[in-house]
């Protein structure tokens, strides 16, 4: 194989492993998976998020807590990105939608840009430096979830912001029967 494509391989091996990094991100704020998220992050990073300016450990207890209190759900959608590579340090700018699902029965949705500084520190691509930019946030109306009262929809698990979510089910199993519902009478 030759020397250009080697590196082409190299930065493409670089730029999956950035990407998974801000997924352990997302995930493990979604879930609550304390040691996911902090895996995304070098343990002196620094990160400034809405009101909060701090190391990864307190911004996730800060964001459990606000998460835990006001919303039964939120999901961390991550949107384009844009992975500039430089030696051992990469910029990454992620745009995002969060949601989130409110226990006073109101939804919240808002998009900005997660700017992040990230090294590569034995081995590992992680965030060094962390900046939020928040662009637009509103009330989305709230409707009842699709199909929630079908017999046994839930019989494969319902979300959790734990490890008893489906998402952690090794291996992923289906306990639900087969049904194919037709126009005129499911």
């Amino acid at each position: 194989m030759d020397a250009d494509r080697i590196a082409r391989l190299d930065a493409l091996l670089d730029r999956q492993d950035i990407a998974d990094c801000i997924t352990r991100f997302a995930r493990g704020m979604d879930r609550f998976d304390r040691a996911l998220f902090l895996s995304a992050f070098h343990p002196d990073a620094t990160i400034a998020a809405g009101p909060f300016v701090g190391q990864a450990a307190p911004l996730y207890d800060w964001g459990a807590s606000l998460h835990d209190a006001g919303q039964e759900a939120t999901h961390h959608n991550l949107l384009n990105q844009t992975i500039e590579i430089d030696g051992e340090t990469a910029h990454v700018e992620t745009y995002y939608l969060f949601v989130g699902r409110n226990r006073d029965a109101t939804n919240w949705i808002a998009g900005g840009r997660y700017l992040d500084r990230m090294e590569r520190r034995d081995g590992a691509w992680k965030i060094a430096l962390r900046t939020n930019v928040i662009e637009w946030s509103g009330l989305v109306p709230t409707l009842p979830l699709p199909f929630a009262d079908w017999p046994g929809i839930n019989a494969n698990g319902v979300s959790a912001r734990d490890s008893s979510d489906p998402s952690y089910q090794r291996p992923l199993v289906n306990h639900r029967p087969a049904h194919i519902p037709t126009m005129e009478h499911d």
